[in-house]
């Protein structure tokens, strides 16, 4: 079985999904994908509040003056 090239900046969700299966499947075999997707773990929490909590919700111009900070402390 041969995996087709894909675009993958112009391709769709289902070509990309369908693409990502089958070369899995050649790589690994269909036991070795199902083997593979056993081994997925989705986490625990809530990685949104999480984030917010540990971020807050700054602006555009707070995150450029903080890379601006970050680049003159070099």
């Amino acid at each position: 079985m041969t995996v087709a090239t894909l675009n993958g900046a112009t391709a769709t969700p289902a070509e990309l999904r369908r693409a990502g299966l089958d070369a899995l499947v050649q790589a690994l075999g269909p036991v070795g994908m199902a083997r593979f997707f056993q081994q997925y773990d989705p986490g625990h929490g809530d990685y949104t509040a999480d984030r917010d909590r540990l971020l807050g919700n700054p602006t555009v111009n707070q995150l450029v003056d903080e890379i601006e900070r970050r680049r003159l402390e070099r």
